[in-house]
């Protein structure tokens, strides 16, 4: 699985609003700078996740994003779906829609078990679990392991 930077930014950005809280609109540029991210390149996801309805906007001078549901209820993965698509996909399409024969018949399972693992870790963590930084403990033991900072 690849992280988009559309992804992380994304992500980056909801954290930052979830730490804001509700009383308080971020404007694009503030959330930029606080995350080191290019200005337009972030509005233009702000406007994606806005219209996928997690972040709702105002204009003008007390204005900006906030989110549109509280961060103990939105996960990583439902900022990554509204800015990328699919969490996992193979050729662009959904691992069910796909078929093999032969000796890559077993692949389907190995996709759909992918699939299910990056949904368990990324549809259990929401944006206040990170912002808090209290991550479920089974992630901490699966950063723990030293095989996981390595790239084979």
């Amino acid at each position: 699985m690849r992280i988009s930077a559309r992804a992380d930014y994304a992500v980056r950005a909801a954290l930052e609003l979830a730490a804001a809280g509700d009383d308080c609109p971020l404007k694009a540029e503030a959330i930029a700078d606080a995350q080191g991210v290019p200005r337009k390149f972030l509005e233009g996801i702000l406007n994606d996740m806005r219209r996928g309805g997690l972040v709702v906007s105002r204009r003008g001078g007390q204005g900006g994003y906030k989110l549109s549901a509280p961060a103990e209820t939105v996960t990583v993965a439902d900022v990554i779906r509204v800015v990328d698509g699919p969490l996992v996909s193979v050729r662009g399409e959904r691992p069910p829609a796909l078929s093999y024969t032969g000796p890559a018949e077993s692949l389907l399972p190995l996709w759909i078990a992918v699939r299910a693992n990056v949904r368990a870790i990324l549809g259990e963590v929401t944006l206040a679990d990170i912002a808090c930084s209290k991550l479920p403990e089974r992630v901490y033991k699966l950063a723990e392991q030293p095989e996981s900072w390595t790239n084979p």
